[in-house]
């Protein structure tokens, strides 16, 4: 009786960085690492929020000049990025709670939920840029 033949296994070898732009990400993965992005960026600009905070209590006249402050477009343009990343990490997180009850773990599952994170997030954003410029 012949003997099978084996094919060799398939190796996978840790990705080089000249190789990231061709690396396929799936959407899960994506929304994963944008999460850990978001909360480091909420991190980093955790003493600079507190700091504005704490000027916005000062004093009447702190107040009326941070709220000048926040006229600028390019600030608003800041705040609206922080506006993002608050509220992706916020669905994001729901997201990652409800796979730690061991809800929606399956590929399909996971690309549901990738997508409701990133739909919601950008809803929400949209929102809070309407009325962050002044249309609503």
């Amino acid at each position: 009786m012949p003997e099978a033949v084996k094919k060799p296994r398939p190796e996978f070898r840790n990705i080089g960085i000249a190789q990231l732009g061709g690396y396929r990400l799936p959407l899960a993965g994506k929304v994963s690492i944008l999460h850990r992005l978001s909360g480091g960026l909420m991190f980093l600009l955790l003493p600079f929020a507190l700091y504005l905070f704490e000027q916005s209590l000062t004093s009447e006249i702190s107040f009326a000049s941070l709220k000048a402050f926040f006229g600028h477009v390019i600030v608003k343009l800041i705040v609206l990025v922080l506006a993002w990343a608050f509220t992706f990490h916020f669905f994001a997180g729901l997201r990652f709670l409800l796979a730690d009850t061991h809800r929606f773990v399956n590929k399909e599952g996971g690309r549901n939920t990738a997508t409701v994170v990133l739909v919601a997030s950008t809803l929400v954003t949209i929102v809070i840029a309407l009325k962050l410029f002044g249309v609503f």
